[in-house]
């Protein structure tokens, strides 16, 4: 359960850190608006908002990997990171669109409850 646990967080931490490398470097390319489905103008007038939301997408990747990297040590950091996930997730569902929450929070989820079964 523990190796399972270990690859659920670090498969949220990688969907951090894709999310980071989207908003940052590909927000107004065609990559990153077919991902979000932006207009050029839009993703244009709103690159530097989404490079930010990119950097704290990026925190949470640094978060989850840290708790990864230090194993049983690192159990309370893992659920603080996938808490916040979570909320970011449903947060994104409640007023973006409840893709987010499918694709962000589900995930998040099956990880914290992977990471307390295994501990």
């Amino acid at each position: 359960m523990i190796i399972l646990a270990s690859i659920l967080v670090a498969l949220v931490a990688a969907l951090h850190f894709y999310f980071l490398v989207l908003e940052m470097f590909f927000w107004d390319k065609p990559l990153g608006r077919k991902a979000f489905g932006l207009t050029p103008e839009f993703a244009t007038a709103s690159k530097a908002l989404a490079a930010n939301q990119g950097l704290y997408n990026g925190f949470l990747a640094a978060g989850l990997s840290w708790g990864i990297c230090l194993g049983d040590a690192g159990f309370s950091i893992k659920l603080f990171f996938l808490a916040c996930v979570i909320v970011a997730g449903s947060f994104g569902a409640l007023t973006v669109s409840r893709k987010i929450f499918f694709i962000q929070g589900v995930p998040a989820i099956l990880a914290l409850i992977s990471v307390f079964l295994s501990h």
